[in-house]
């Protein structure tokens, strides 16, 4: 008997442009929650690193576009060097990111921003914020 490969489960779009996006197999994962359990902000996720996965698994793009656990990813990498499987969840977190901006919605409203902000703020800190929450640039 032939063994499926993982991948080849992976039939929803939304899948397969996370995983083109980030490079990793997401289907992998064994939902250990070793990424959760390391996370230093998970208390503050809607949703834990190792759900993520799962929903990635699932298609659930909708309950992803909208959770706030993707924006608060601080790519700290304390998820990857804790996964048996190697899985960078980070470059995962980083595509669904990617999908949302370059359609175009932002996180932060950089409108919105103070002059006082902006002023005060080191270049490279709104830069950075601007490129991860954004697509101003």
């Amino acid at each position: 008997m032939k063994q499926e490969n993982p991948s080849d489960r992976m039939q929803d779009d939304f899948g397969k442009r996370v995983k083109e996006l980030s490079g990793e197999d997401i289907f992998s994962c064994i939902s250990c929650g070793k990424c959760s359990g390391g996370c230093p902000i998970t208390s503050e996720m809607d949703i834990r690193p190792h759900q993520v996965a799962y929903l990635v698994e699932l298609g659930d793009a909708d309950r992803l576009f909208n959770s706030k656990t993707i924006w608060l990813c601080a790519s700290c990498f304390l998820c990857s060097s804790r996964c048996p499987k190697g899985i960078d969840l980070p470059r995962i977190m980083e595509s669904i990111r990617a999908m949302i901006t370059r359609n175009g919605v932002d996180f932060v409203n950089v409108s919105g921003l103070s002059p006082e902000l902006l002023a005060k703020a080191p270049q490279q800190a709104l830069v950075s914020t601007f490129k991860k929450f954004t697509s101003e640039i």
